[in-house]
């Protein structure tokens, strides 16, 4: 009869140990190693833009090859495009801003990229938004993966997270 008590007694004893946890997997960002760049949604809507010329290349993520185009993500910021025509000297002819940019794709003359949580259609030929498909994707997360609690209005999203010193 003892050991009836003991296994129910044990379990409620490690339920209650576990639940006490400090460590619940959420964090407000201060206290954690990443914080987040917020943006108002409205600013969202119109952040998308080209830049002719060159850019510094701080931060690269993901690289596309589509004829003699090469694009190259720089994480959260954008997409470089750099023309491959001559393999000797590329050279870097514009940048397509996109705050939470951290993916792309190509198909004719369409640029396919995420901005934050929206799917942009950027025309590389008028150098322009062509279509925006709002909310198709999960704010980005912190790089290393962990959930933090974030404090936020509701009209701002997460573009970016920075390394805290």
């Amino acid at each position: 009869m003892k050991n009836a008590c003991f296994i129910p007694g044990f379990f409620l004893f490690a339920l209650v140990c576990l639940s006490n946890s400090s460590d619940t997997g959420t964090r407000p960002y201060s206290q954690g190693g990443y914080s987040p760049v917020l943006m108002k949604l409205s600013d969202l809507e119109r952040s998308v833009f080209y830049q002719h010329g060159d850019r510094d290349l701080v931060n690269p993520g993901k690289i596309l090859v589509k004829g003699s185009l090469i694009f190259i993500n720089e994480r959260y910021k954008g997409v470089h495009i750099v023309d491959n025509t001559n393999p000797q000297q590329p050279l870097k002819v514009g940048f397509v801003y996109a705050p939470g940019c951290l993916d792309m794709a190509a198909k004719d003359r369409i640029l396919y990229l995420d901005n934050a949580v929206d799917l942009v259609a950027f025309d590389l030929a008028d150098h322009r938004v062509a279509k925006r498909l709002r909310d198709v994707f999960p704010p980005p997360t912190a790089p290393d993966n962990f959930a933090y609690y974030l404090p936020r209005e509701e009209d701002m999203i997460v573009v970016e997270w920075k390394k805290n010193p």
